[in-house]
């Protein structure tokens, strides 16, 4: 795990499997905290995976406490700085273009929708983890989506949330995996098999 020099106000993070090489382009997932959190709160989401899945991992920290399009209902710094992590990589690292993903938990699996859906052209899946909205359902490309949500979630509840949200993506036609789980706000560990899987195996 290495800082990115990206700027900001807090560290972000880069983590590359040690078997990582250039001559085999390895798939991206870009992990957004939720509310309160910091950088290596959204490298967590999927670190225990990555080297058995050979992921890239990269992780930016929101400047304020949570992303800005929820903080003040619209892009901001952040958006800048997400932009600032994908240049990295894609400048230093061979990147499997077909398995782009852009995931988070909570605050940050509503941000990874928005930005997902909205940029659906450079970002093959989304993973969202107990999201809690769309901020906006501005659509360019047609990428993956995997939603999991706990049935006893009381800070995030499910039925205005992930149901809400996955009534929208399928009236849009977007290719959706969703799983409910018994559980509150939280990604038990068969939930994030399941995610990296799909996200692998999907193309």
């Amino acid at each position: 795990m290495h800082k990115l020099d990206v700027g900001g106000r807090r560290d972000s993070y880069i983590y590359v499997p040690e078997h990582y090489r250039a001559e085999q382009p390895m798939p991206l997932v870009l992990l957004l905290h939720g509310a309160g959190g910091h950088a290596h709160d959204g490298l967590r989401i999927l670190l225990h995976l990555a080297d058995r899945a050979g992921l890239i991992l990269v992780a930016p920290a929101s400047h304020a406490s949570t992303w800005d399009i929820i903080a003040r209902s619209g892009y901001g710094k952040d958006l800048a700085l997400v932009d600032r992590a994908l240049a990295h990589a894609f400048a230093h690292y061979a990147l499997d273009t077909a398995h782009l993903g852009i995931g988070g938990f909570s605050d940050g699996a509503s941000y990874a929708l928005t930005l997902g859906l909205a940029n659906g052209a450079l970002f093959t899946h989304v993973l969202a983890f107990s999201p809690g909205f769309i901020g906006s359902m501005e659509q360019r490309g047609v990428p993956k989506v995997f939603i999991s949500h706990g049935d006893e979630d009381r800070v995030l509840p499910i039925e205005p949330c992930s149901r809400t949200i996955v009534h929208q993506l399928r009236t849009a036609g977007y290719p959706l995996l969703y799983k409910e789980f018994h559980g509150g706000h939280v990604i038990p560990q068969n939930i994030a098999e399941e995610a990296v899987s799909w996200f692998t195996d999907e193309k």
